[in-house]
């Protein structure tokens, strides 16, 4: 398979409309992560950012090797957030692509990622929607040339304009700590084949052997247990933040959206209904309501929550 170079313009990109609702995910473990300047000096989305005492060898922490790891097979099912539809790679695949680059730091600092391992800030890994997990990847400065390997092991970033998100000590050695982001290439590393030069066509990956979303979502293989608490939904209009297949991936969702957007926490709730954990906030008294809560997760997020009669 020839190797696939996307360009994805650092400007907001308009997304089809998300038609494609409750498809089943087993990855996704975080939120949305993007620490980037609050547009004041010192500013943090979230008040996330550099830890007080990061290592004093932060500049000489060294890159992971890469190697042939299993891939997580509940992080490789199509999974929505906020309305978007994705289809990660269920193999390691030749992959290139350039967008924007975004860190996370310390509010995530010893969580766990959608893989299930524990996110530390101060070692190479990243986040991304598609690439299997764990995978690697070189991450490139457009900019000013530098790069660096890092290790993929969660889901994310679900900003519309974001291809990746870095760890604090990655953003570091790429120069993008001060602006909260940068222009990046992100290309897929193979362990034992040499990277095939780039084709220039502008086409978007066609992962082998994985299904197309569908409109409607069925049922999945079970999934590992979880302390997830799962409600019965009662009826009433609520907005929907994310569709999951394995319990134990929406109990994380739902912890890192309570994180993010704390004004809602208190009326997210996990529910089962049609072979799916959908992390639900609600119920709302009238739909003008859940819309205009709809449109504040979508300028806190970039996405729009999708709003939903039950």
């Amino acid at each position: 398979m020839g190797n696939i170079y996307l360009v994805l313009s650092p400007a907001p990109r308009v997304l089809a409309a998300a038609t494609l609702v409750a498809i089943a995910l087993a990855g996704c473990g975080s939120a949305p992560t993007r620490p980037a300047s609050a547009g004041k000096p010192g500013g943090y989305y979230l008040d996330d950012g550099p830890g007080a005492n990061p290592p004093v060898n932060l500049g000489s922490i060294p890159e992971p090797t890469p190697q042939i790891e299993p891939i997580n097979k509940f992080t490789s099912r199509p999974y929505a957030v906020l309305g978007h539809a994705y289809t990660p790679y269920t193999r390691l695949t030749p992959y290139k692509a350039r967008g924007v680059a975004s860190w996370y730091g310390k509010r995530y600092h010893g969580q766990k990622t959608s893989s299930g391992e524990i996110y530390d800030m101060y070692a190479m890994s990243a986040a991304h929607t598609l690439l299997p997990l764990p995978s690697y990847a070189r991450v490139t400065n457009v900019t000013t040339g530098k790069s660096v390997i890092v290790r993929v092991n969660d889901r994310g970033p679900f900003h519309e304009d974001r291809l990746i998100d870095l760890s604090y000590a990655a953003a570091q050695r790429l120069g993008l700590l001060g602006r909260g982001s940068g222009l990046v290439d992100v290309e897929a590393i193979i362990p034992g084949e040499d990277a095939p030069a780039p084709v220039t066509a502008n086409a978007a990956p066609e992962p082998a052997s994985v299904p197309a979303p569908v409109a409607v979502a069925a049922p999945v293989a079970a999934a590992p247990a979880t302390t997830a608490a799962v409600s019965a939904e009662p009826g009433g209009i609520f907005i929907q933040l994310g569709a999951f297949s394995a319990p134990g991936n929406a109990d994380a969702f739902l912890h890192k959206m309570r994180m993010d957007l704390g004004w809602l926490a208190d009326s997210m709730n996990v529910y089962k209904k049609g072979g799916l954990y959908r992390v639900h906030a609600g119920p709302y008294p009238s739909r003008e309501e859940a819309n205009r809560a709809a449109q504040r997760v979508q300028k806190e997020l970039g996405f729009k929550a999708l709003v939903l009669d039950r």
